[in-house]
């Protein structure tokens, strides 16, 4: 499917937030589905994997021979909504606007300044045409497990707000993702922006990409963390890897063992067993599992030693 083929389906653009959760709680109610289209660049390619509109669903997907064809979504752009755009800081909080494109990020003094690993990471999001259209927003609702974007919210510890004719919610990162594609977002939810508590000005961040080329490839594995260190032990380590398990790996076991002890009493022997437990990757067509457990344990390694730690 090309952006060509979008008249195939029904198209709305509302004027705000409001008319936006208005619309899509009817869409739920009613059973029936929908698409907020900001970029396009993950939605415009999955539909290349469904079947033709209006043909039966296949016996694969689970629903019954009686099921009929397959009901086109309703698709509503949300691109230009400014609800869902921007970049701002308050005090020690940034929030990005859910429709706030890489190429945005990437530009933005702001992230810069505060939030570097966020800009590093928009840099390595496929060429410039899709930095220019690609969003956080799009990424999360996805919830792909390759998503760099993602794996840099995990490691920031994001919030994800999300608003509904019911009101407004705040999802940690590590409730947002419940299995493989899935998250707890309700089906009448939106994805509004994401929030930051910022690190310390200054406070040491990493960002690691292994794939078949720096950009414009899926990873084979990617690791973003950040961290505070005071007195030689760490404060803060958030941690996010990509590519490595049916979701975005927080690596609670890597966590939890390095805010343990002081960095100069980790060992190569005891991170590794961490990161074991941490990830489950499997091959497929851009790696071998064999060859992402070796990356996960070089990454993590690599980012230890960077903060001090002899491993």
């Amino acid at each position: 499917m090309s952006i060509a083929d979008l008249p195939l389906f029904e198209m709305r653009r509302v004027s705000g937030l409001g008319p936006l959760c208005e619309l899509v709680a009817e869409q739920a109610a009613r059973g029936a589905p929908v698409a907020l289209l900001a970029g396009g660049t993950d939605w415009v390619v999955e539909q290349e994997l469904r079947p033709p509109l209006g043909a039966p669903a296949p016996a694969s997907s689970g629903a019954p021979a009686s099921a009929g064809p397959a009901a086109p979504p309703l698709v509503v752009d949300v691109s230009r909504l400014p609800d869902l755009r921007g970049v701002s800081i308050s005090g020690d909080t940034l929030r990005v606007g859910a429709a706030t494109t890489y190429l945005e990020m990437r530009r933005s003094d702001a992230i810069a300044r505060r939030a570097p690993l966020l800009a590093r990471m928009s840099r390595d999001v496929g060429a410039v045409q899709i930095q220019a259209r690609g969003t956080l927003g799009g990424n999360l609702a996805t919830a792909s497990p390759a998503a760099d974007g993602v794996a840099a919210l995990a490691a920031y510890d994001a919030t994800v707000v999300v608003q509904s004719v019911r009101g407004e919610r705040r999802i940690p990162m590590s409730a947002l993702q419940t299995g493989y594609k899935r998250t707890s977002r309700a089906p009448d939810e939106v994805i509004v922006a994401v929030e930051i508590a910022l690190p310390e000005p200054g406070a040491p961040w990493y960002w690691r990409k292994v794939g078949a080329r720096r950009a414009q490839a899926i990873s084979k594995v990617a690791l973003a963390g950040v961290a505070e260190v005071r007195s030689g032990r760490l404060a803060r380590l958030g941690l996010g890897m990509a590519s490595v398990a049916p979701t975005t790996a927080l690596l609670p076991s890597v966590r939890a063992l390095c805010l343990s002890r002081p960095l100069s009493e980790l060992t190569a022997a005891d991170v590794d067993a961490a990161v074991a437990q941490d990830i489950s990757p499997i091959d497929d067509v851009r790696s071998t599992r064999a060859y992402r457990e070796h990356c996960a344990r070089g990454v993590v390694r690599e980012l230890l030693r960077q903060l001090g730690a002899p491993v």
